[in-house]
């Protein structure tokens, strides 16, 4: 055995041992002590990284519920807004039906005004004043916004809320204001040659909405008649898809009392062309022989009992001293032949319409009143028959708006329960939709409660400690720290064994 006082190699070499169980062992307090196995990079420079990002993604998931729970709530509060509007609008429609009916007066449908402008009012404030955190959900401004839901950027979900406002609720409307043509000299067929716009011609005139070809609702040659092309609208299958539908009215008020006629050597005769007529074939002629009185209430009665044999759709009543005649829209023509002494005024007749017949043939007309509505902006082209239905050859529809609703007539109270209809279906089709995002964000937040669950698992098993483990290993280092401070002090006493070779 060779004796150094100058090198102990055993006492360093245990020396060094217990430095690397001492490191150990501070390692084993550490985790023990913070409950992770990763404490600074030096423990595991990869583990750490894969770690750092599992939280950040986890932390992102969570923050991404929170956002899309800020969604709910604001989707929440408009869709809430928009049932107290859809509350509204069914009590405007409720009136408007009730104004519909002609045996309210004219106090009666002026209350019912009074009473839907300020449930429109109501539903403005409601637009105007519905929020989420200082931002406006209904007044149109809500548009494009983001929600950004997921871990990494541009995972987001948008959404948009359409205006609620009065001046943004209502219909897109082709508003058609029937026209009006006459002359005391001609035949109902030679009017209608004569004045463009109020005949039907295939070969010159079109007749589209957006983009539908509707010329089948008119016979070539016949009058412009706005019934026909309503029906006709509302039986295309491509136009109920857009939503758009048509209705029409027409009402002729005289713009002349009506005096009593009396009837010359030659006799009278009034026809009466109603809907898409050429003039060829009356559907209702009125003869009265020389010396009869015509009165008003004898027409009235005559054209009546004479509509109601034809089965045709024509009403006469009066206004005051004035004739009012009535379809169910379809277009008004009639012919006068007056025979000698006989003297007949157009304007007591129809609205209108100029003129007098005396011994000779006139005749007017008077088209309906063509209203085309949907929920969305289309246009149309009528180039040919423009005058006759009253609107531009070729244009694109405005909104009748909440604020425009009018019921001081039947004929404004009809178009009002439509506008309304159609914007009920709008605020309907508003409340769907956010409840289609509400349900999209509760999924989102579904999932990313379970990824961030799965997502925290997978860091856990990376930066945690297993204290079983750990605790197995502190114990051994323990041993071993405990092992070696003894050996070292053995070490330390190998050197003095030289003193027994110098006694």
């Amino acid at each position: 055995m060779a004796l150094r006082i100058n090198y102990n190699y055993q006492a360093d070499f245990t020396h060094v041992n217990l430095l690397k169980t001492e490191r150990n062992l501070n390692t084993a307090l550490e985790r023990l002590s913070t409950g992770y196995r990763i404490n600074s990079a030096k423990d595991d420079a990869a583990g750490l990284f894969i770690a750092d990002q599992l939280k950040l993604v986890a932390n992102a998931l969570d923050q991404g519920v929170r956002n899309a729970q800020d969604g709910i709530s604001a989707s929440q509060i408009a869709e809430s807004s928009l049932s107290q509007i859809y509350d509204k609008l069914v009590t405007i429609y409720t009136k408007a039906s009730q104004a519909a009916s002609d045996t309210n007066d004219a106090n009666e449908r002026n209350a019912l005004q009074e009473d839907i402008n300020k449930l429109v009012d109501a539903i403005d404030r409601i637009a105007s004043s519905s929020e989420f955190n200082g931002i406006k959900l209904l007044d149109g401004s809500f548009q494009d916004m983001a929600i950004h839901y997921g871990a990494r950027a541009q995972q987001t979900l948008t959404i948009s809320i359409d205006s609620a406002k009065a001046d943004d609720l209502g219909a897109f409307m082709l508003n058609g204001q029937g026209g009006k043509v006459s002359d005391a000299s001609k035949s109902y067929a030679n009017l209608l040659t004569a004045n463009t716009g109020y005949a039907y011609n295939s070969s010159n005139d079109t007749v589209k909405i957006e983009g539908v070809d509707l010329s089948g609702a008119f016979n070539d040659g016949g009058a412009v008649d706005a019934k026909a092309l309503a029906d006709y609208i509302n039986s295309s299958e491509e136009l109920k898809e857009k939503g758009i539908e048509a209705m029409a009215f027409n009402k002729s008020v005289a713009d002349t009392n009506f005096s009593d006629i009396s009837v010359g050597t030659s006799g009278l005769t009034i026809k009466f062309y109603i809907g898409n007529k050429n003039g060829s074939s009356a559907d209702i002629t009125l003869s009265y022989a020389s010396g009869t009185t015509l009165t008003l209430d004898k027409l009235i009665a005559d054209i009546n009992s004479a509509a109601q044999n034809a089965g045709v759709e024509l009403t006469a009543s009066k206004s005051g001293e004035r004739l009012v005649l009535s379809t169910d829209g379809s277009t008004i023509g009639l012919e006068v032949v007056a025979g000698s002494g006989t003297t007949v005024d157009l304007s007591t007749l129809l609205e209108g319409a100029t003129g007098s017949v005396s011994g000779g043939t006139g005749s007017a007309m008077k088209v309906g009143d063509l209203k085309v509505l949907s929920s969305n902006s289309f246009g149309w082209d009528v180039t040919g028959i423009e005058a006759g239905l009253g609107v531009s050859a070729v244009s694109t529809s405005e909104l009748q708006k909440l604020t425009d609703l009018k019921v001081t007539s039947n004929e404004d109270a009809e178009i009002s329960i439509k506008v309304v209809d159609i914007a009920i279906k709008k605020v309907d089709n508003m409340r769907a939709k956010l409840g289609s995002i509400q349900q999209n964000l509760q999924a989102i937040i579904d999932n990313n409660n379970f990824a961030a669950t799965q997502t925290r698992e997978a860091e856990s098993r990376i930066r945690n400690v297993d204290f079983a483990k750990e605790m197995a290993e502190f114990t051994r280092y323990q041993t071993l720290m405990q092992s070696g401070m003894a050996m070292l002090a053995q070490a330390n006493q190998l050197p003095q064994l030289v003193l027994q070779l110098l006694r």
